[in-house]
């Protein structure tokens, strides 16, 4: 995989006196790098890097360069408790991710306790902020504003034709479908059929056959790219023009690896496309000239560690009460525009658009 390991940092704890004699402010940053969502896990690697990289290379922060210390989570939520410990252990200031919801919530509580502020560029989950903690943030939207704009979306395209919702039973697609299903119940609409699929597989053609007998003509799939892929590749190869909709969870390069042309007009709620922004453009660009396409979480995960470094600014400490204070208190240029968080840890601004595969690239649904 393209650059995986690349700048990786798996560190052990002896390495804090070192940490400290050179007087760096150690963080964190915990994702999927192995398993079926490494893909996505290196958008947020490659965000947090490059932001690091830029505020170390204009002077770092409080006087001091910051040090990145990654752990895999593998998306997986045993795993996900033993990288926040490790994380804990390291007695990191911040952690920008995790990335999947079934990861972020469980390793939420452990940086809770360890009174550590965690900032997700990627789980959209609305449990993560909903159980309270002062500790938790999420730049980016949440499931349930998400869900509603695909129900309106499948209502308003579909409100006479044979709906089919599929998830694939993780906290975030099923959290995502149910979603979308409700929403589309306060229009009136009810799906024809609601299905959750076993990910990890490599053949879904009873599903598709499933799908086909009842005559379903669009499938709403929450849940992540490798299973949204082989389910629209397998409907396409067995001669059955069926719609895909979906989620951010397909929002990479790595879904038309899988399906090939067979991806093209699927459509996709993601988060909106900060590098058509001018204010990205010198980063995008710098991320291109080193061949990687910064899609998907990398920017938002860059954004993350803009809105906490100016927060600790702010703050004048990486103290995390006054940090805490200081994010929930104001608003922080970034990336991705002005954000600023509620009373949940919420950002305010960034939010959902529609977005279409086009062969190998997708692009704004017009």
């Amino acid at each position: 995989m393209r650059g995986l390991l690349r700048g990786l940092s798996i560190v052990v704890v002896c390495t804090l006196c070192a940490a400290a004699a050179h007087g760096e402010i150690l963080i964190g940053m915990a994702g999927a790098l192995t398993g079926p969502n490494a893909y996505q896990g290196e958008q947020q690697q490659q965000g947090v890097e490059m932001a690091i990289a830029d505020i170390n290379a204009a002077g770092g922060l409080l006087g001091q360069q910051i040090k990145l210390i990654s752990v895999d989570d593998a998306c997986d939520s045993a795993q996900a408790i033993a990288a926040a410990q490790r994380l804990v252990a390291a007695k990191v200031s911040f952690v920008v991710g995790h990335q999947c919801s079934g990861a972020s919530i469980p390793a939420a509580a452990i940086y809770a306790r360890a009174g550590i502020i965690q900032m997700t560029p990627a789980s959209t989950n609305p449990r993560l902020t909903e159980e309270g903690r002062t500790n938790t943030f999420r730049i980016c939207g949440r499931d349930d504003q998400q869900g509603a704009i695909a129900g309106d979306f499948l209502a308003a395209r579909w409100k006479s034709g044979k709906i089919a919702i599929v998830h694939d039973d993780s906290v975030y697609g099923k959290g995502l479908a149910e979603e979308t299903s409700r929403q589309l119940h306060r229009h009136g609409v009810m799906e024809t059929v609601f299905e959750t699929l076993v990910p990890g597989q490599n053949d879904y053609s009873p599903l598709i056959a499933k799908l086909r007998a009842a005559g379903i003509e669009v499938a709403y799939f929450g849940g992540y790219y490798r299973e949204a892929a082989l389910l629209i590749r397998g409907a396409r190869e067995d001669g059955y023009r069926l719609q895909l909709v979906s989620g951010d969870g397909i929002a990479s390069e790595a879904f038309v690896q899988v399906t090939g042309e067979a991806g093209t007009g699927t459509l996709f709620t993601s988060f909106r496309d900060p590098r058509r922004s001018p204010v990205a453009a010198p980063v995008v660009e710098r991320f291109r000239r080193q061949g990687f396409e910064p899609e998907g979480y990398t920017l938002y995960s860059y954004g993350a560690v803009q809105a906490w470094a100016q927060a600790v600014m702010r703050a004048a400490s990486t103290e995390t009460k006054t940090v805490i204070d200081a994010l929930r208190g104001n608003e922080f240029d970034t990336i991705l525009g002005r954000v600023g968080f509620d009373d949940k840890g919420d950002v305010r601004q960034p939010g959902f658009e529609w977005f279409i595969w086009r062969s190998d690239r997708y692009v704004p649904l017009e």
